[in-house]
């Protein structure tokens, strides 16, 4: 799954109707840029390629200022995608890092109840993970591999510890009712 391609089915949801600079704007404002290398080439690549797989459906033709743009609206089909993967990148402790950052960064369209057993489903995918990490750490030597190798899963350990604690923190910050959230 694309992380670009969510993001801007998303910002489309979001917005109501935009053409690409409205979407690139948008995302420009959230550092998307960054954390998600959304580049200004994907953003119009995204957007054919939703309008192509129906997930989008252009609306109407901006012509203000420069070259016409065309406007977009999303279709049921795109609501049910993005709903989708926003729950995928959700609950799935397989996601990776730009998917889940493109879902919280959408978190106001998911209902405060349905992303709490989401982030919980993730969450205990998250701490399945930790037992096995763990233990990769300290069979190194019984399994003859080199010693630093251990680093490797220390380094996963660190990275998996931290996504948990996340995790928990943000299903209590939910759960106290903080963010404004879809209902």
């Amino acid at each position: 799954m694309s992380a670009t391609r969510m993001l801007v089915l998303g910002v489309v949801k979001i917005v109501g109707e935009a053409h690409g600079y409205v979407v690139r704007r948008e995302l420009k404002s959230w550092s998307a840029d960054s954390w998600a290398n959304v580049q200004p080439g994907s953003i119009y690549h995204a957007l054919k390629s939703l309008a192509k797989d129906g997930l989008i459906e252009p609306v109407g033709t901006e012509s203000a200022e420069g070259p016409a743009r065309t406007t977009y609206k999303i279709t049921a089909s795109g609501e049910r995608e993005l709903g989708n993967m926003l729950s995928h990148s959700l609950a799935d402790a397989a996601a990776g890092n730009d998917e889940v950052s493109a879902a919280v960064a959408m978190l106001n369209l998911v209902p405060r109840a349905q992303a709490v057993v989401m982030l919980k489903n993730r969450l205990a995918g998250l701490e399945g993970q930790l037992a096995p990490t763990r233990h990769g750490i300290s069979s190194m030597p019984e399994m003859g591999k080199p010693a630093h190798v251990s680093e490797l899963f220390r380094l996963w350990l660190v990275h998996l510890e931290g996504q948990v604690r996340w995790t928990r923190e943000l299903i209590d910050r939910l759960e106290a009712g903080e963010y404004d959230l879809r209902d």
